[in-house]
């Protein structure tokens, strides 16, 4: 099994800063790609930012200089820091993993997590 927890979700002001973590945990033998995705109501879910494990990330284009996508992989976890953030960055954030689950076994799975709710309201 393996599991995505993210944390650090809530409600911040106009301006303000939150960052995200989501912790990988189980039978994991090697984390490829990790990523935020976010999908605010009545939305279809959207990239938000990827890591690759050598630290090279890509953002979605309306989304770049206002958050920064970071991992430890010594942790298994990855971040987001968004800061200036907007009332339409409200949504319910997601984190993604590209696994591979063992030494034995080539292949690679799609993780999510459960999902953090950011509220950006005064």
């Amino acid at each position: 099994q393996v599991q995505l927890v993210e944390s650090g979700g809530g409600l911040v002001q106009p301006g303000g800063s939150l960052r995200l973590s989501c912790a990988a945990s189980g039978s994991i033998f090697r984390i490829n790609v990790m990523g935020w995705y976010r999908q605010a109501p009545g939305k279809q879910r959207e990239l938000v930012a990827t890591i690759t494990t050598g630290g090279t990330a890509n953002y979605a284009d309306s989304l770049k200089g206002r958050f920064t996508i970071s991992r430890d992989n010594a942790k298994n976890t990855v971040y987001l820091q968004m800061d200036s953030l907007k009332p339409e960055d409200t949504a319910v954030y997601y984190c993604n993993a590209n696994i591979r689950r063992y030494y034995s076994d080539f292949r690679t799975y799609d993780y999510w997590g459960k999902g953090t709710q950011v509220t950006v309201s005064s």
